[in-house]
């Protein structure tokens, strides 16, 4: 049968909240230019196969596209 305690739930170590909220930002940098990186990716994917633009053109305008992102971020 399951044991009903009575007492502090945080019986652990205490939160260090500055590593946190480091781990955070992180986590919402990689988001951030993970999704421009994939947005920027199907945009050239589509105009490589959708137009008569050819391969090197789409991986040229990826590369444009991709450090003009990160530039603006």
């Amino acid at each position: 049968m399951a044991e009903h305690k009575s007492g502090p739930v945080e019986l652990g170590a205490p939160m260090d909240y500055k590593e946190h909220e480091k781990s955070y930002d992180l986590f919402i940098k990689g988001a951030k230019y993970g999704t421009m990186i994939i947005v920027f990716l199907m945009i050239s994917m589509a105009v490589g196969f959708f137009t008569s633009a050819g391969f090197l053109f789409s991986v040229l305008l990826f590369i444009i596209l991709s450090v003009g992102g990160i530039l603006l971020f």
